[in-house]
């Protein structure tokens, strides 16, 4: 998760560093399936240098995958 969400890394990039293809797929996917409930929650606290919620804009229409 930090790799894809803070770092901006790829799929492929990941997978690169020696991380497992199967695992790195699967929580990308849920990742992504699941932007839809960043929109629903109210504001939260920033833990990181990226917020989840304005540095890190994905489009939530026409089933959207990177």
């Amino acid at each position: 998760l930090e790799l894809y969400i803070e770092k901006n890394m790829s799929l492929k990039n990941i997978i690169n560093r020696g991380y497992d293809k199967n695992i790195v797929k699967f929580v990308i996917n849920n990742v992504e399936k699941n932007e839809y409930k960043r929109r629903q929650t109210p504001p939260g606290v920033k833990i990181t240098p990226l917020s989840f919620d304005r540095d890190r804009r994905m489009p939530i229409a026409n089933k959207y995958l990177s």
